[in-house]
This record gives structure tokens, sequence and C-alpha cells, in this order.
């Protein structure tokens, strides 16, 4: 465990500190529960109240706190409570522990090429033509096929697979089991389908016989960019001919599913069970709350942003905000479900009325 003195913590976050800057504590806790040992966040003022409960001798305040009369002998303050909490939670954070160098129990072939300062943990499989860059960190039970490339300072963590020729940048994160480069969902039958018919009809599968479905190959592969970090369990398929792609800073929750063709801009936010279908293209900045869904071969514009459940089966223009089945503007959808929620009530009017 490690001590960090106040005055760290404050330089590390670019804070105001207030009082014995020598103190040191060696984690982080909500105010009622915090030991002499916790720096508590109590960041707002309803927390004043948990202050009392528990024991901390300094915290992190919302501003304008009278740190003294809280019976603090040190406080931080921050313009930006949950901004600090990532300076916060990076500079505590240990991370896992993976032995510098290559284990004796890891699988890597000749021709595969290390970088300087990687750590590569028991039972990691490293294919042929792999390049791994400086400092990158890899877990127990990660596989990584031929000729693809890892960049800088990644972390893999615990039984992540990634597929052959994937393609990813520095500071890459991907936590365990989830799967980049497995082989897309693309099938097709010798006659036109009675899928293909629904499509084109809307309702009517036409004269559709007995079919059976034929694979249609991944030949393309995976490229993720700088600063992108993938979820557990999350899955991204390889394109059919050419790469499905993420952009940088483009953060992925758990289960989440990219199919092949897919491509995604930069500093997108896509949170749980997020499935994006084959061949759609999503803008930069886009944020799709949990249980979104896109349709396939649709483009979602630049800053497009996504509430919880919504499906968007049609082009989104940039910067619009969506919710609902079938996605519409928030404000429409919040209108529609008023004027249902009224229905009952219209109902039995119009009946007392005949």
């Amino acid at each position: 465990m490690t001590d960090f003195t106040l005055t760290q913590i404050a330089t590390a976050l670019g804070a105001t500190l207030e009082g014995n800057g020598a103190l040191t504590v060696s984690g982080a806790s909500e105010p009622a529960s915090a030991g002499t040992e916790h720096l508590a966040l109590a960041m707002d003022p309803k927390y004043a109240d948990g202050l009392a409960q528990g024991s901390a001798q300094a915290a992190i305040l919302w501003q304008g706190a009278d740190w003294q009369a809280l019976g603090l002998q040190a406080a931080i303050f921050v313009p930006r409570p949950r901004f600090a909490m990532s300076g916060l939670t990076k500079l505590m954070d240990p991370g896992p522990e993976i032995e510098a160098g290559i284990h004796p129990m890891a699988v890597v072939h000749p021709s595969a090429k290390i970088g300087d300062g990687a750590a590569i943990a028991a039972f990691v499989m490293i294919g042929r033509d792999v390049e791994i860059g400086e400092g990158a960190r890899i877990a127990s039970h990660v596989s990584i096929a031929e000729g693809s490339t890892i960049g800088r300072n990644t972390l893999i963590l615990n039984g992540v697979r990634i597929g052959a020729r994937v393609n990813i940048g520095d500071r890459f994160i991907a936590q365990p089991g989830c799967v980049i480069g497995s082989d897309g969902f693309s099938f097709v039958t010798p006659e036109k389908s009675g899928v293909e018919n629904v499509r084109k009809s809307l309702g009517d599968q036409g004269e559709a016989g007995p079919q059976s479905w034929t694979r249609i190959h991944s030949l393309g592969s995976v490229r993720i960019g700088d600063d992108v970090e993938i979820g557990a369990n999350s899955a991204i398929d390889r394109g059919t001919i050419r790469d499905t792609s993420i952009g940088n800073g483009t953060k992925l929750d758990n289960l989440v599913h990219i199919g092949h063709n897919v491509q995604i801009g930069d500093d997108c936010l896509l949170c749980g069970q997020v499935g994006i279908a084959g061949s759609s293209r999503i803008g930069n900045r886009v944020v799709m709350a949990g249980q979104c869904g896109v349709n396939d071969n649709i483009f979602v514009g630049d800053d497009v942003i996504a509430g919880g459940g919504t499906k968007i089966f049609t082009n989104a223009p940039a910067g619009r905000v969506l919710l609902g089945y079938p996605a519409v503007k928030m404000e429409t959808h919040i209108e529609i479900q008023k004027a249902m929620r009224r229905l009952p009530r219209f109902m039995k009017s119009l009946k007392q009325d005949k």
C-alpha cells in the first residue's frame, strides 16, 4: 500500500491545498466510512454530516467549505469534482501485478518483436510477426494472433483475444474477456432470401422457399486508434474487405458489439450493451447510453447523443439528441410519452360523451 502526501495529491490534481500538506493518506473513502488513513471525498455540502460520522483528517471539499469548522487538519479544493476523481483514481490505482519481462510460461513466436519494458504474464500466446510496443503490459491467458500490432504503454487484461492482423494504437486498454477481430456475422443465400424481400417490401417475404445460409468470409481486420478502451466481454468484428475501425479516444463499455465494416470516429462513448450493425458509420464525439442499437448501413453524425434503449434505424444528423424506439428527437419522444399516458383518460372521456 502506498502513502501519498496531501501536497502530492493537490499537485497531481492541479488543486488548491489548505492546511497540513505533509499529512499522508493511503486511500480514498466516502466520508462516513473514512478512517484516519483515508482522504474523504466530500465534494458536496450534502456530505458534511458524513464527515462527522467518519474519522478522516483530510478531505476533498466543495468550494467555500470551512474545513477547520468541519474538524479537519487539511483540505483540497477542486473546481470540477468529478474530473478530479479521474486524476485521484489514476494516482492511487496501482494497476494489475504483472512482472517485468516475458514469463517463462508465455509462448512467444520467434518472429515476434517485443518492445523495451514490456511485461508479459504466464499463459500468454503471441503469434507470428506480432509487434508489441514499449511498456506494454499483458496479463495472463491473452492470445494475440499473427501479424497484429500493439502500440506503446498498452494494458491488455486477462483472457483478451486479439485476432490476426489487428492494428492497435498507443495507450490502449482492453478489459478482461473482450474479443477483437472475430469474423463478421455475414451470410448469404443462393437465391434472394425472405429477409431481403422483407427489407424491400417492409413486410412481404415473397415466395422464397427453403434456403440455406452460406458464409461470407472476413478478409479485412480491425484498426484501433490511440487512447481507446474496450470493456469486458465486448466484441469487435473484423471487416469483410476493408477494416472495421475505431478512432482515437473512443471508449466502449462492457458487452458492446461492433459489427463488421463499422467505422467509429474519435472520442465516442458507447455504454453497456450497445450494438452497432454492419457497415454503419458513427461520427466523432457520439454518446450512446446503455442498450442503444444502430441499424446497418446508416450514418450517425458528429455529436449525436442517444438516450438509453434508443434504436436508430435511419441516418441521424449531427448534433441531434435522440430517444426512443424508433429514435426521434428527445423532446418529441417526451411529448409522445405524455400523449400515450393520456390515452386511457381520453378514451374514457370519449365513451362518456356517447
